[in-house]
């Protein structure tokens, strides 16, 4: 039986806690950012014009320079472990980030992770940013994300690890929520402050499954 475990990118899987804002500091656009910031928050504009506001201001800068950042960014202490463990225990595992595709699909490379849902930029033939952006992953949509992977998959058990409010709508879906080093206000089923804790937590469930079993 197939077992899901989906997983938040940036403060879960990796240090980085918002590829928009740190490219936005990294170019020196972070003034405009926070004012488009402002307008999502207060409900003025959706995401998908968020998105693309944001990559408007990165117009002319090339593959290159994001993927400088991209490839700068540190795993959190545990993450190549937990993959591993999770790989040997026949999970499949899925990566759902707001952040960039960049950074996501660079980790999901590395880790060797089956599916990784992120925001693109579009480039131009040249490798140079458009100010377009392909939304795939809206700061709400997770749990529709997750739900679809659950239908293909039917998995036995379904676990959601994440920190942030747009982590809740997975971890609605998920039979096994876990939060790390939680934004004020999120909770799952498990609130922990590390990797190692979350894999403790998935090596016990894994276990009650293989009692289960015979």
């Amino acid at each position: 039986m197939v077992k899901l475990i989906a997983f938040d990118l940036e403060g879960t899987l990796v240090k980085s806690i918002s590829g928009w804002v740190e490219l936005h500091k990294r170019f020196g656009t972070w003034e405009k950012g926070k004012e488009y910031a402002e307008l999502f928050f207060a409900g003025k504009i959706d995401y998908v014009k968020w998105a693309e506001l944001d990559a408007s201001l990165w117009r002319g800068h090339t593959r290159e320079e994001i993927m400088e950042w991209a490839n700068s960014v540190e795993y959190m202490d545990g993450a190549e472990e937990l993959i591993g463990f999770l790989r040997e225990n026949d999970f499949r595992i899925a990566i759902l980030s707001s952040g960039l595709m960049c950074l996501a699909g660079r980790i999901a490379r590395e880790l060797g992770v089956d599916y990784v849902f992120a925001n693109e930029l579009v480039f131009d033939e040249n490798g140079v940013v458009t100010g377009k952006v392909n939304p795939l992953v809206d700061f709400r949509s997770k749990g529709t994300i997750l739900r679809e992977l659950k239908a293909e998959l039917e998995p036995e058990v379904t676990i959601a690890v994440g920190d942030g409010y747009n982590d809740l709508s997975m971890f609605k879906e998920a039979d096994v929520s876990i939060a790390i080093n939680p934004h004020e206000g999120v909770e799952g089923d498990h609130n922990v402050e590390s990797l190692h804790e979350v894999m403790e937590i998935i090596a016990g469930l894994v276990e009650d499954g293989a009692e289960r079993g015979r």
